[in-house]
């Protein structure tokens, strides 16, 4: 997922509709966010790489402790809206009061979410006991995201124990005036948004917020101590940054950019499709697919998605059609099984198999960076592919 907004959105905040934000803040948003950006936009928000922020970069957590002061932002919005809690019986603002209060949109199928997944799960572990409530707001870009039980197993298998807001129908979106995936909220114990990080990144100085706020419910004086170190693996590991040539794609008409195959796509009608020659962030499909607003799903056995990318880990959301049996394929880099450049989702045969509707890391290269061909082939039909993020 990159970095997503819709223009209802977009004008809403300018013209101050919440009233959570001065326009100071509002700015920040800025030229670091466009040049760090790499992805387009659609579904109603954003989904950010690291350090996409301008004005809370790496210079924020010293700049933190010197002044001794966070702005306030606005009141922390209402809770109300959520389709159910997972962790927890439903929490309110009121009952709130007197807790330092982190609040992460998220969306399970989110690389940047999944990334900064380790440091909220640390932060939580490190600091309930001192008065820190963190929730997390589940709010969808795909309509899989929506079923309640497909957040429950995503919930367990990230680890996540704190309570979580199912958020299916945007209510509690809406009232923050979110625009993001991941963003997080630092309400203070009077009820107040002191502090947001809109993106993956700047850990330290999140960590340092949340220490600050403590310090002051508790009348203490400069906040400090050592930052969280989480070991993540997998799918959560950071990004390689420096390396990444390549943005996320969608494989739905609706935000599909850089199709490759010979002759157009057909939308919503099976097709029968052959590979093209692909330049740098191009890709096609082989066999008979029907592409969807969302997602193109496989008609007939052997069919295959074939992409030119350049990162260190590429990524594919993939589901199996409503009521469909898992689906089986195998992966190929330049034509070959990836070896020690498979994902965590795959070994080094490069094989594979579609269980459930989620994000699967299946390219990890294991030495230097450099521009490939990634080919994935399916043996059963029945599959449907999101869309590709990299990192």
């Amino acid at each position: 997922m990159t970095h997503r907004m819709t223009e209802d959105n977009a004008s809403a905040k300018d013209r101050g509709m919440t009233g959570m934000f001065s326009s100071r803040a509002r700015r920040r948003v800025g030229l670091l966010a466009a040049l760090a950006l790499l992805g387009s936009e659609a579904g109603g928000g954003r989904c950010a790489l690291a350090h996409t922020v301008a004005g809370n970069g790496a210079g924020a957590a010293s700049e933190l402790s010197a002044r001794g002061e966070l702005p306030v932002e606005g009141e922390m919005p209402s809770l109300d809206g959520a389709v159910a809690w997972l962790n927890s019986p439903p929490l309110d603002t009121r009952h709130l009061r007197g807790k330092i209060v982190l609040v992460d949109f998220w969306a399970y199928s989110c690389i940047n979410c999944i990334r900064t997944e380790p440091y909220i799960r640390a932060w939580a572990d490190k600091y309930r006991d001192r008065g820190l409530v963190v929730i997390g707001v589940h709010t969808p870009e795909f309509r899989f995201e929506t079923n309640i039980a497909n957040i429950r197993r995503a919930a367990d298998r990230f680890g996540m124990t704190y309570p979580i807001a199912v958020d299916s129908d945007r209510s509690i979106w809406n009232a923050f005036g979110n625009q993001y995936w991941p963003a997080l909220y630092f309400i203070d114990a009077q009820g107040r948004i002191r502090h947001h990080q809109f993106g993956e990144g700047e850990y330290d100085t999140s960590e340092r917020v949340i220490q600050q706020l403590l310090a002051e419910a508790a009348g203490e004086g400069a906040a400090g101590g050592e930052m969280v170190v989480p070991h993540a693996q997998g799918a959560e590991a950071a990004p390689d940054m420096a390396n990444i040539g390549s943005e996320e794609t969608y494989l739905g008409y609706a935000r599909a950019t850089g199709f490759a195959s010979a002759g157009s796509a057909r939308r919503d009608a099976s097709k029968s499709y052959t590979s093209g020659t692909l330049a740098l962030n191009q890709w096609s499909l082989l066999g008979v697919w029907t592409v969807g607003a969302e997602h193109a799903t496989l008609d007939a056995p052997g069919g295959a998605i074939a992409y030119r990318f350049r990162a260190r880990d590429l990524h594919l959301v993939l589901g199996c059609v409503a009521g469909g049996k898992p689906v089986r394929f195998q992966v190929l880099i330049d034509g070959a099984p990836p070896g020690a450049d498979h994902g965590s989702d795959i070994d080094g045969a490069g094989e594979g198999v579609v269980t459930e509707t989620r994000l699967y890391q299946l390219v990890r290269q294991s030495g230097a960076v450099r521009e490939r061909t990634f080919e994935i082939r399916f043996s059963d039909p029945g599959v449907a592919a999101y869309s590709f993020t990299f990192g």
